[in-house]
């Protein structure tokens, strides 16, 4: 009687262990070294906050306290704006204007870039023009702008257009020149025409310097716009950072600036997967960022 009581719990211990699927202990592993890389990867983020958080009150004097609150006291006031509806009113007018003027400049900087990049007599002239412009700030032009088109809304978004225009430009150049010949060799030998080369074999292995120009554009847009909100504007991130900081509502200042970090971060996130999606071809090992 013991031993069949024996047997049949030994035969009931055993069944989940059968009963569980193969691959689980290996999803489960690679589960907890992507949480662990997660970690690792945010572990400065991490820290940066809780020094935010703790650091003005353990280490600042009450002077300095007054112009860097702790991190709630800002989040708090982030809230407050979200509840009142003025953080989405300002954040609708600057993301407008930082999709229009985005926009501008990546229909015209792209097709611009292949023209110059693959037709050398239209280089030739427009090189030193490029140089020229790509070495002068946009917002040293701000003003120009200023004078030229007022302070509405054509002269923020023709700021961020301008300050969009040359990243893009540039690396669609540079990413069309830095193909590899033995590509673009193999190509002929095959006998594809100079409108199948370029198509097939010279735009896409330009995608990733050509996205890399536009990530660098969408950080330029949402920075330059920032600026240009802070003269003569009535809405935008901008706005909400430079009337909160002349008004002392120190906290509401830092709520903007938040809001400005977390924006450019998203919109980072999505042109690398954006980037990701245009270069399925690549191996993983040259996506990892």
């Amino acid at each position: 009687m013991t031993a069949t009581v024996e047997t049949t719990t030994n035969t009931e211990a055993s069944v989940p262990a059968a009963a569980m699927p193969r691959g689980l202990p290996g999803r489960l592993s690679r589960g907890s070294h992507l949480v662990g890389r997660a970690a690792w990867k945010s572990a400065a983020i991490v820290l940066f906050l809780l020094l935010w958080e703790f650091g003005p009150t353990l280490f600042a004097s009450k002077q300095v306290q007054v112009f860097l609150p702790p991190l709630h006291e800002n989040l708090q006031a982030m809230w407050e704006l979200i509840l009142d509806g003025q953080l989405q009113a300002h954040l609708t007018a600057s993301l407008t204007r930082s999709a229009i003027g985005f926009g501008i400049a990546l229909v015209t900087a792209i097709p611009l870039g292949l023209l110059i990049a693959w037709y050398r007599p239209v280089e030739r002239p427009l090189n030193p023009l490029l140089e020229l412009f790509r070495n002068t700030a946009a917002l040293a032009l701000l003003p120009v702008f200023t004078l030229l088109l007022g302070i509405g809304e054509i002269t923020k978004i023709s700021i961020v257009a301008y300050a969009s225009f040359f990243p893009i430009l540039l690396n669609t150049i540079a990413g069309v020149k830095t193909v590899d010949p033995l590509l673009i060799r193999a190509a002929r030998t095959l006998g594809l025409s100079s409108h199948q080369l370029f198509v097939k074999v010279v735009l896409p292995a330009a995608v990733p310097t050509i996205f890399t120009g536009i990530r660098m554009a969408g950080t330029a847009a949402i920075l330059v716009l920032i600026a240009a909100e802070m003269v003569g504007a009535k809405a935008g991130l901008g706005y909400l950072i430079i009337n909160a900081q002349s008004s002392f509502q120190i906290t509401d200042m830092y709520a903007g600036i938040l809001t400005t970090s977390i924006v450019g971060v998203t919109v980072n996130y999505g042109l690398v997967r954006l980037e990701r999606h245009f270069s399925r071809w690549r191996t993983g090992a040259a996506l990892a960022r």
